[in-house]
C-alpha cells in the first residue's frame, strides 16, 4: 500500500490514516506526519468524502465539510473528528457520540482573533471608517457628515465573560472604557482581576451600555435574546456589536431601531443566514448604511489559524495513541470499568446542570420581574441509596459542571481532566454528600442538586419572602424562590422527580417549556390553544402540584442544613401541597418556541413565569 504522502505500508506497521479535505495550516500537519499517514485531499465533493472515509481513522475539517450521520457511519475506522475552530455546527456530534466517535475542537485558538476582530468592528462603527473609506474613494471629501464619537470613557456591555468577552473587556479597559457584563458563572475574583463590574440581569446591562457587545452560545434561551424590546430599553444613540454567533439579536427589530434612531450603529460579523440570502433579514441588515459588516472573519487571522491547527492536531495524535484529549466536545466522562453503572447517572447529572443554568440562571420572562434571572454559584450534590456506595463520583461532579457551564459558555469543554479546574474558574462550588440512609424510594438511587442562597440574601431572612404581581396588580406573599432539582433512573431511562417546590416526572431531553401558574380551570387548555394556533406541537406534558416537605426540613439550604437531613425531609418525603393554587406545567414541544409565543403566554391571566430550555 503505497499512501499519498509516500510511506509504504508494506515495509512495517501500517500508520493510522487522517484525511484532511479542507486548508488546513501546515503547522499541525508537521506534527501529524511524523506518526500518521496525512492525506490532504481538497476540494472534495461530499460524495467523495464519503466514498473515502472508511479508510480513515481520523477526520479533520473546518467548517465547510459537513460531519453528517451518514459520513460518520460510513467511516468504519473513525475515531476522531477534530473541528478545527470553536463552532462544531457542521458535525452531527449526538450521531458522533452514538457511534463513539470522538469529536475535538480547538476553543482557545482564536481567542484573540475574536476579541480583536470586535474591537475593530466597536471602533469602526464609533468612527465611521468604512463609509469614510468608501466616500474617500468615490471622490467625496465628506468630513462634517461623518463625525464619529469617541470610545474613551463610554460604558462597554458585555454578554458572556468567558475567554472570548474576558479578552474584549481587557482590550476595551486599555481604551479607557468602563466595562460592565452580564455572566451568571464568572466569577467576582476573574471579572475584578480585569477590573470588570458584574450586573445581576440584562435589563440592568442594556440601560448603562454605550456599546453592546455578545460572547455567548446560540441556545434556546440566547437566540433572540436581543429584541425591539431590549433595544428599546437601550440608551439612545448606543451601538451593537455580534461577534460570536448569528441569531442572538433580532435582525427585523435592529433594522426598524437603526431606521428610527435609537440605535446608531452596529457592527456584525455574524448572521442567521450565512452566505446571506438576497432578500433576507441580513441581507437588508448587511446592506443598511449604518451597519459595518465582515463575513465572519472573528477567527480569521494567520496566527489563529496556525494555533488551531496545531491544537486540533496535536489532540489527534493524542487519541490515536490511546490518551485524552483536552477539547473533546463529547469523550466519555467514565472510565470504562465504571461505565455500566454511572453512565445512566452521568447523563442525568448533565442534564440536571443544563436544566438548571436554562431555568434559574438564564434570563427568562416573569410577572414580577419581567426578565427574571437568579444567579447562584455554590451547589449541594447529594446520593442517595446505592449511589452513595460509590466510592468514585467525580464523573458525576464533572457532569453537573459540564451541564451547569455548556448552556452559557460556548468556549470551553468540560471533561472529567479539566472539571475541578473549570469550577474554580468559573466560581463555582459543588458540597458532594452522600447518605446512606435507607430510602423510602421506589427507585434505587436519587440524586438531588441545591442551589444555596447567595450570603446576602441569607443575612436578610432565614427565609426569604417575594411577591407574586397578578394581572390586575395585586400581589401574593410566597415563600423565597427554591433552586432545587431532583432526579432519578429507570432502566436506563433519566427522570426529573421535582423541580422548585413542585413534585413531577418528565423525561429531560429536548424543547421544554416550563410555566409556573396559578393552578385554576382553564389554564391547560389556554396554554394548549396558544401553542396550537403557533403550530407547536406538544410531545407530553406533566401538570406538577406544589410538595409539602416536612417542617424539619431547611428549604433554603444554610450552612446549618446539613444537606443530607435537607434532601431526606424535603425530597424522600414529599406529599402534595394542600390548599396551594400554583403549579408548574412541563411541555415537550416538537420545536423551538419564539419569543413571541412566550409572550403570548406570559399575557395570559395567571401565568407566573414561563422559561424556554433546550435539553
Amino acid at each position: 500500500m503505497i499512501s499519498k504522502n509516500g510511506v509504504n505500508g508494506m515495509n512495517g506497521p501500517v500508520k493510522p490514516r487522517v484525511l484532511v479535505p479542507e486548508k488546513l495550516s501546515p503547522d499541525g500537519l508537521i506534527l501529524l506526519r511524523k506518526s500518521l499517514d496525512v492525506d490532504e485531499r481538497k476540494s472534495l465533493s461530499p460524495e467523495e468524502v464519503l466514498a473515502l472515509i472508511p479508510e480513515y481513522e481520523a477526520l479533520i475539517v473546518r467548517s465547510e465539510t459537513k460531519v453528517t450521520a451518514s459520513l460518520l457511519q460510513a467511516g468504519k475506522k473513525l475515531k476522531v473528528v477534530a473541528r478545527a475552530g470553536v463552532g462544531v455546527d457542521n458535525v452531527d456530534v449526538e450521531a458522533a457520540t452514538k457511534l463513539g466517535i470522538i469529536v475535538v475542537n480547538s476553543p482557545a485558538g482564536n481567542i484573540g482573533a475574536a476579541a480583536e476582530h470586535t474591537i475593530a468592528l466597536l471602533l469602526a462603527v464609533a468612527r465611521n471608517i468604512p463609509d469614510g473609506c468608501s466616500s474617500l474613494k468615490a471622490g467625496k471629501w465628506e468630513r462634517s457628515r461623518l463625525v464619529g464619537v469617541e470610545v474613551k470613557g463610554k460604558t462597554l456591555g458585555v454578554i458572556g465573560l468567558g475567554k472570548v468577552g474576558i479578552t474584549v473587556a481587557r482590550f476595551a479597559k486599555g481604551l479607557g472604557m468602563t466595562v460592565e457584563a452580564l455572566d451568571p458563572y464568572c466569577s467576582p475574583a476573574i471579572a475584578q482581576s480585569a477590573d470588570v463590574s458584574l450586573v445581576s440581569s440584562l435589563s440592568e446591562l442594556l440601560t448603562i451600555s454605550d456599546f453592546l457587545t455578545i460572547h455567548t452560545p446560540l441556545i434556546a434561551s440566547t437566540k433572540g435574546m436581543i429584541g425591539a424590546t431590549e433595544l428599546l430599553a437601550m440608551k439612545r444613540g448606543a451601538r451593537i456589536l455580534n461577534v460570536a454567533r448569528g441569531g442572538m439579536i433580532d435582525e427585523i427589530a435592529l433594522l426598524e431601531a437603526l431606521e428610527t434612531g435609537h440605535i446608531a450603529g452596529a457592527g456584525m460579523d455574524v448572521f442567521t443566514t450565512e452566505p446571506p440570502v438576497t432578500g433576507s433579514s441580513a441581507a437588508n441588515l448587511i446592506a443598511h448604511p449604518k451597519v459595518v459588516v465582515t463575513p465572519h472573519l472573528g477567527a480569521s487571522t494567520v496566527e489563529a489559524q496556525e494555533n488551531v491547527s496545531i491544537d486540533v492536531c496535536e489532540q489527534v495524535l493524542s487519541i490515536l495513541h490511546g490518551d485524552l484529549p483536552r477539547s473533546a466536545v463529547n469523550a466519555p466522562l467514565i472510565l470504562p470499568e465504571e461505565y455500566k453503572t454511572l453512565q445512566p447517572f452521568v447523563r442525568l447529572v448533565e442534564k440536571m446542570g443544563s436544566l438548571y443554568t436554562q431555568h434559574y440562571s438564564t434570563p427568562h420572562l416573569s410577572t414580577t420581574s419581567g426578565i427574571l434571572s437568579d444567579r447562584r454559584t455554590t451547589f449541594d450534590l447529594i446520593y442517595e441509596g446505592s449511589l452513595a456506595t460509590l466510592s468514585n463520583t467525580k464523573p458525576l461532579f464533572a457532569a453537573l459542571i459540564k451541564g451547569l457551564t455548556t448552556p452559557i459558555s460556548s468556549d470551553t469543554n468540560v471533561n472529567i481532566v479539566n472539571a475541578e479546574l473549570i469550577a474554580k474558574d468559573r466560581g463555582i462550588v459543588i458540597n458532594e454528600q452522600h447518605s446512606r440512609s435507607p430510602s423510602n424510594h421506589t427507585y434505587s438511587s436519587l440524586v438531588t442538586l441545591r442551589a444555596r442562597p447567595s450570603a446576602s440574601s441569607r443575612a436578610s431572612s432565614r427565609r426569604p419572602l417575594q411577591f407574586v404581581a397578578d394581572k390586575d396588580g395585586a400581589k401574593t406573599q410566597t415563600k423565597g424562590k427554591e433552586q432545587v432539582i431532583s432526579g432519578y433512573v429507570s432502566a436506563s431511562q433519566i427522570f426529573i422527580s421535582r423541580l422548585d417546590r413542585f413534585v413531577t416526572s418528565f423525561v429531560p431531553e429536548g424543547n421544554l417549556l416550563i410555566c409556573h401558574n396559578y393552578d385554576s380551570p382553564g389554564k391547560i387548555g389556554a396554554v394548549g390553544g396558544i401553542l396550537g394556533k403557533e403550530g407547536v406541537n406538544i410531545n407530553f406534558m406533566s401538570v406538577a402540584p406544589v410538595s409539602q416537605v416536612d417542617e424539619n426540613s431547611d428549604d433554603n439550604g444554610d450552612e446549618h442544613g446539613g444537606g443530607v437531613d435537607m434532601m431526606n425531609a424535603g425530597v424522600a418525603k414529599l406529599e402534595l401541597g394542600k390548599g396551594s393554587n400554583e403549579a408548574l406545567m412541563i411541555l415537550g414541544v416538537d420545536r423551538e418556541v419564539e419569543k413571541g409565543v412566550v409572550e403570548r403566554l406570559m399575557a395570559e391571566d395567571g401565568i407566573l413565569e414561563v422559561s424556554v430550555l433546550a435539553l
